[in-house]
């Protein structure tokens, strides 16, 4: 993983010293909370329903075991004892106080972390593949090239305050796990035929109130183009993106009003404009920076491990965690693990200070001191050897974190929502913890087979919900919270946006209405290898929709 050189470290120690003078001035009243506004919000500082909420940067969802028990400590000293791993792979902790956050940043910048540009209306932490390194169907690791993207673009003088907000994703590999095209861009690292790495590129992406799928623009981009492509995008944006409605503000909605071939040609022509001295990327820094991200020694091994074999045979419930939470590595004898954040019953994403630890303690014994995030909001040991899985298993079996659910319908993508987000309109985590409970992750979860389920608590739709197979958007309606259901979204390569099925359901019916999806479902499909997502393709909306509204009397139309 990418280590902080001098200047990496006197720039991240300068913006702590910056920020602790102006929480220090706000909180002797010298600046008003309008004027320190901007300024909490590009250290990642909101102000949620019961307290302050920190949201500090994983780049491209990488730690190691001293980062993360730093995290683990943060959440002991200054907040609750838990954390929070978000869909942009970062953590937020929902309970520090003004007073600390200083501290907390000074801590943070102690082993290589920061909380910069987590918000604001400007370039956000760039999120890649969590099985960047490891996955047998990657073209090339995209961490190096979200590594540069995040050194250009760190309080970037022209790009400090954009429009409005700006998400970019790299995905390296065949399978897209980095969710580009819902991205304002979305880069996917591919090879041309004569065998260059390059990028296909994906602009206009995005989710909340006018959700769109990207768009693409280039079909390969050179390597060496990266930086300046990324810079003509954002120029355009800058100068002709709204400013005068936050709500059609994002590069999505300018795309949409200006066509795609139009802001194509655009872009082309800032691309065209620009001096190549300045912002070519040489390929002596991309070897630098990759050098950085190269794959551990590892020793091949036998592909089949007599010690989990035997493990399997006698224990069911550590069979279904390899089943389900055990990816093959491109090295053979070794397994990328999920561990899951998603509990049968608990918050998902959700990790104790404790468990934080304990993959600590992990990462460092069994998986070369190395940490992911998902977006999906679980941790992934990349490097674990099939031999030591018994082990991992057991040690995480004992804090809590062994759930056998990773891909299941009880792996739900949630954000904090009412609990926690004044943007909020519904509670999103008491849905999540319903919904766990009634398939839980044993022989009915199993049955069904893949399925994402995605909940957002307001129309900003964090909890990325357009893109879920089952997606759910709680919203208010008359005092009272109302869930409405998308079907058949997708995040993956073939990215697709949900299709609302119509009128929304109470708190009180709204899991009822899941488990009437889901017994649709098993009853229409080819066979048990058909998935749901296949399957609503293959059918369409109209027999879910009349299983809900016409069979069922839990809808509140």
């Amino acid at each position: 993983m990418y280590h902080y050189d001098a200047f990496d470290q006197a720039f991240v120690d300068a913006r702590v010293a910056q920020f602790r003078d102006q929480v220090a001035r706000r909180l002797s009243g010298e600046l008003t909370e309008e004027q320190f506004r901007p300024h909490r919000l590009m250290n990642g500082l909101y102000l949620q329903l019961h307290s302050s909420m920190l949201r500090v940067a994983v780049p491209y969802g990488t730690l190691n075991s001293r980062q993360m028990r730093k995290l683990a400590e943060i959440a002991r000293t200054y907040d609750r004892g838990y954390g929070h791993f978000t869909t942009r792979q970062n953590i937020q902790y929902n309970w520090p106080a003004l007073k600390d956050t200083p501290d907390i940043l000074a801590e943070l910048a102690s082993v290589e972390m920061h909380a910069i540009q987590t918000s604001g209306n400007c370039i956000r932490n760039v999120t890649a593949d969590h099985f960047a390194g490891v996955a047998h169907d990657e073209i090339a690791d995209p961490r190096p090239y979200a590594e540069i993207l995040r050194q250009w673009s760190s309080l970037h003088p022209e790009f400090s305050f954009l429009p409005r907000k700006f998400k970019i994703a790299v995905n390296g590999a065949a399978h897209d796990r980095a969710v580009i095209q819902a991205h304002d861009i979305g880069l996917q690292v591919v090879r041309n035929e004569a065998g260059e790495l390059g990028f296909t590129v994906y602009v206009g992406g995005g989710l909340g109130r006018t959700p769109f799928i990207g768009r693409k623009v280039r079909e390969f981009l050179p390597e060496r183009d990266l930086l300046g492509y990324v810079e003509a995008i954002l120029r355009v944006y800058n100068l002709e993106g709204r400013r005068d409605n936050k709500y059609k503000a994002r590069i999505k909605i300018l795309l949409h009003e200006k066509s795609l071939e139009t802001l194509k040609a655009e872009i082309e022509a800032e691309f065209a404009a620009r001096d190549r001295t300045l912002l070519d990327l040489p390929p002596a820094e991309v070897a630098r920076v990759a050098a950085f991200f190269a794959p551990p020694a590892l020793e091949p091994k036998r592909a089949v491990s007599d010690r989990v074999e035997r493990r399997k045979g006698k224990d069911a419930r550590f069979a279904s965690f390899f089943a389900s939470n055990a990816t093959p590595h491109k090295t053979p004898g070794y397994v990328v693990v999920t561990v899951s954040l998603k509990p049968i019953g608990a918050p998902p994403g959700d990790a104790s200070a404790d468990q934080m630890d304990a993959v600590a303690d992990l990462a460092k014994d069994y998986s070369q001191d190395e940490i992911r995030v998902s977006h999906e909001q679980n941790l992934i040991l990349p490097h674990v050897a099939l031999d030591d899985l018994p082990a991992v298993y057991d040690r995480l079996a004992s804090v809590g974190l062994a759930t056998p659910n990773a891909g299941a319908i009880s792996d739900i993508i949630a954000c904090p929502g009412l609990d926690y987000c004044a943007l909020a309109t519904a509670r999103s985590i008491p849905i999540a913890e319903r919904i766990a409970r009634t398939f839980g992750d044993g022989a009915r979860s199993k049955a069904i087979g893949p399925l994402k389920i995605k909940i957002s608590g307001c129309i900003n739709a964090c909890g990325h919900h357009h893109v879920g197979h089952i997606g759910i958007l709680g919203l208010e309606r008359a005092g009272e919270e109302t869930y409405q259901i998308t079907l058949g979204g997708s995040g993956d390569e073939n990215a697709a946006i949900g299709q609302i099925v119509g009128p929304g359901f109470s708190s009180e019916n709204v899991v009822g209405a899941v488990e009437t999806i889901v017994e649709t479902y098993m009853g229409l499909r080819t066979d048990d290898t058909e998935t749901f997502l296949d399957a609503f393709r293959r059918v369409g909306i109209a027999p879910f929709k009349e299983a809900l509204y016409e069979r069922s009397a839990g809808s509140d139309i």
